[in-house]
């Protein structure tokens, strides 16, 4: 039996290419004459920033037609490649027969493997102001920490105006790379989730030197290769 996935892509675009990049890099690993079964479903990125900011069900229902249209087309399980879009998770779960393989829990597994206990977290303003990341990582025992308000809305406002766009600029860079290193000498950290499949794309292989950086692009992907491979429950 072929297993597929279905991408919920386009919450920006640019993290949606770099994802089916990674899967074939990540598939032909092992298989290099090869690769795997993918269908994407592209959104709106404007709509669901703004579902995101003002309309929660909106959100999920504008998400929940996009991963029945991919259950439709035949796909194993469905990922969202959009740490934001996760908001709504627990609601899609409750919602679907589609499985869905969470970037979230992904992310969570590998920083319990780690033993990583005290995290920042960056991304859009919905992900560092939601609680979808904290609730999770604490039934693990991990603390999550995001930036103070004003530099959350900084982050957000470059993430909106710029990264989802496909700018990626030094200034921005640096930007980030100066708050990730006031939090860990604020807060201790011992780590930092890229919460936001475009910021692997502006930062690189690491933040700061020293500090473990949680990309969660990368390790959605190999969640996601693991999945088609083995076949196991994707639900999260």
């Amino acid at each position: 039996m072929t297993r597929s996935v279905g991408l919920i892509g386009g919450l920006g675009p640019e993290s949606t290419i770099d994802y089916y990049r990674r899967l074939l890099k990540v598939w032909q690993r092992d298989d290099p004459t090869s690769s795997p079964s993918i269908l994407i479903d592209s959104l709106d990125v404007t709509i669901g920033l703004r579902l995101a900011a003002n309309d929660h069900a909106g959100l999920a229902d504008y998400l929940l037609a996009s991963i029945e249209r991919l259950g439709r087309a035949g796909v194993t399980f469905v990922a969202m490649t959009a740490n934001t879009a996760h908001v709504v998770f627990d609601d899609l779960v409750a919602r679907t027969q589609v499985p869905l393989l969470s970037i979230v829990e992904t992310c969570a597994d590998e920083a319990e493997r780690r033993g990583l206990r005290k995290l920042g977290l960056l991304g859009t303003r919905f992900t560092m102001e939601g609680t979808f990341y904290s609730t999770g990582f604490a039934r693990r025992g991990i603390a999550v920490i995001s930036p103070e308000h004003a530099d959350r809305l900084a982050v957000h406002e470059r993430y909106v105006g710029e990264l989802l766009k496909g700018n990626f600029l030094d200034e921005t860079r640096l930007l980030v790379t100066t708050l990730v290193r006031q939090l860990r000498d604020e807060y201790g950290l011992d780590g930092v989730i890229l919460g936001g499949t475009e910021l692997p794309l502006l930062l690189g292989e690491s933040v700061i030197e020293g500090l473990p950086a949680l990309d969660t692009t990368a390790l959605h992907v190999d969640a996601i290769v693991a999945r088609l491979r083995t076949g196991a429950p994707a639900a999260a």
